[in-house]
């Protein structure tokens, strides 16, 4: 009887090694994504995580200044294996919700059509294309915010897009993806360690982690410090035997193939 339980647990482990090996041979996948196109990003984040080569995603949006002002960086950073991708035009986000009066008249998702902001997403894929020459692209939706009255205006835009990332804390295994809708842990005051063991968590059970990132040194009103920021990217060099981190886009490319594959 040993002999057989023996046996067949040599016999299984192939099959649990793949099966927790699934993300790019790797027991975890983490996105480290940058929102709002800000300064500290090419000030802070990048130099970091080149010296690292780690890859990132940056949501840009043509309105912000940090974008405007500085398109040969981003250029650059696209050059450099980084993604950019498409945060919408003027970052429209619903005003009509509690605690959103600081939302611009007119740039409010509430009083939006939704041909005025499908057009304003394709407008920004243009834009991005002119930095990065690329034609695949992911979206992050402003504020988390989904609708337009009861329209979901993501649907009426999905073809132009590998995947959309939300707002959403949440981590998953491959097979469970909503690619309308990839949930990512918003990083506010956070420490290293803290935002390490949610990395611990996704190794684990063999989940994709995203985190998204505004201010990080500053910035942003949603901020992180630099040191710790860093402390969880050094961690996730340290561990890239087990951790599988790249831009957004490659990971929903990734795990689309793989759920799309018989089983």
């Amino acid at each position: 009887m040993r002999r057989f339980i023996l046996l067949t647990l040599l016999l299984l482990s192939p099959v649990l090694i793949y099966a927790q090996n699934v993300w790019n041979g790797k027991k975890c996948a983490v996105a480290l994504t940058y929102d709002d196109a800000l300064l500290v990003h090419l000030d802070n984040v990048v130099p970091v995580l080149d010296s690292l080569n780690l890859k990132g995603t940056f949501y840009l949006s043509g309105y912000f200044p940090g974008f405007a002002n500085n398109i040969p960086r981003w250029r650059s950073v696209a050059a450099n294996g980084h993604e950019l991708a498409n945060h919408t035009l003027f970052h429209p986000c619903a005003g009509d919700r509690p605690g959103r009066e600081w939302v611009n008249p007119n740039n409010d998702l509430s009083e939006y059509t939704v041909k005025r902001m499908t057009d304003e997403i394709n407008m920004t894929n243009i834009l991005l294309k002119t930095l990065d020459g690329q034609t695949a692209r992911t979206f992050a939706y402003p504020c988390g915010d989904t609708k337009i009255g009861d329209v979901d205006y993501y649907k009426t835009v999905e073809a132009n897009f590998v995947a959309a990332r939300g707002t959403t804390s949440e981590m998953k295994k491959i097979t469970e993806l909503n690619f309308a809708d990839i949930g990512a842990y918003g990083i506010n005051g956070q420490t290293g360690e803290q935002m390490i063991e949610l990395v611990k968590k996704a190794q684990a059970s063999n989940s994709l982690l995203v985190f998204l990132f505004h201010g990080v040194g500053g910035g942003h009103s949603l901020n992180v410090a630099l040191a710790e920021h860093n402390k969880l990217v050094r961690y996730l060099k340290q561990n890239a035997a087990d951790v599988w981190v790249a831009p957004f886009i490659e990971v929903a490319k990734y795990a689309k193939g793989y759920s799309s594959k018989p089983k």
